[in-house]
């Protein structure tokens, strides 16, 4: 599916993820410039003219601020490992994005991308049995996850970036549609599954969107 959008140079963080792999592959598709900052490069086995690949962490400016320098967009799609049954206390998703704003800020970048999720804030039009699952399950077993999440999504609204904050409801790794709803700064009804390919549509059709700068996003199909 080809993306109609002008040609980007675009840094991604957490690039061998679920939703950072896509945002890498349909950028690079649609001709786009990208950056690739990993812990592991090796993780990410792709290879491209467009592509550079760099070894850096998120909570450690001086590995990765030099790679800010000229790029249109910044997306953060960091997560931590574990999911329902493995949750532990973190604080990546809080200090790494503060820690990439800094830089930002340093370096005079404004847009960016940062990556939540639904589940944060109990959405009023969803059916009642998804509100009590997200409340009474989802929200106890990530107990840590959104913790910091909620941290996070304060001090990026507290910061000067163009920044979009995606909160996506329960992903799969089915192929991109292009065929998804979304709203800004509300909630969307029914909104209870998106692929990672679909988020990373979105993000990528939406850099210069101006309605979504300084807004939440949820999206759904």
């Amino acid at each position: 599916m080809e993306l109609t959008t002008p040609v980007y140079k675009l840094l991604i963080i957490g690039a061998n993820g679920g939703i950072g792999r896509q945002c890498v592959e349909l950028a690079l598709k649609a001709g786009h410039h990208v950056t690739a900052l990993l812990r592991n490069p090796a993780k990410l086995d792709l290879q491209h003219p467009n592509l550079e690949l760099v070894k850096g962490d998120i909570t450690q400016p001086e590995t990765f601020e030099d790679h800010l320098e000229n790029k249109d967009a910044v997306i953060s799609a960091i997560g931590v490992s574990g999911g329902f049954g493995a949750d532990k206390p973190t604080i990546l998703y809080s200090q790494g994005n503060a820690t990439l704003l800094q830089a930002m800020n340093k370096k005079g970048i404004k847009r960016a991308f940062f990556i939540s999720a639904s589940a944060i804030e109990i959405s009023p039009v969803l059916p009642f049995y998804v509100r009590f699952a997200e409340k009474y399950i989802v929200q106890k077993l990530l107990k840590h996850m959104y913790a910091d999440l909620r941290i996070m999504e304060e001090l990026i609204k507290e910061s000067n970036a163009d920044w979009t904050i995606i909160r996506p409801p329960q992903l799969s790794d089915k192929p991109v549609t292009g065929k998804y709803r979304m709203a800004i700064n509300t909630f969307l009804k029914n909104c209870l599954k998106i692929s990672r390919a679909d988020v990373a549509h979105y993000i990528l059709n939406n850099i210069d969107t101006k309605a979504t700068y300084k807004a939440v996003i949820e999206i759904g199909y």
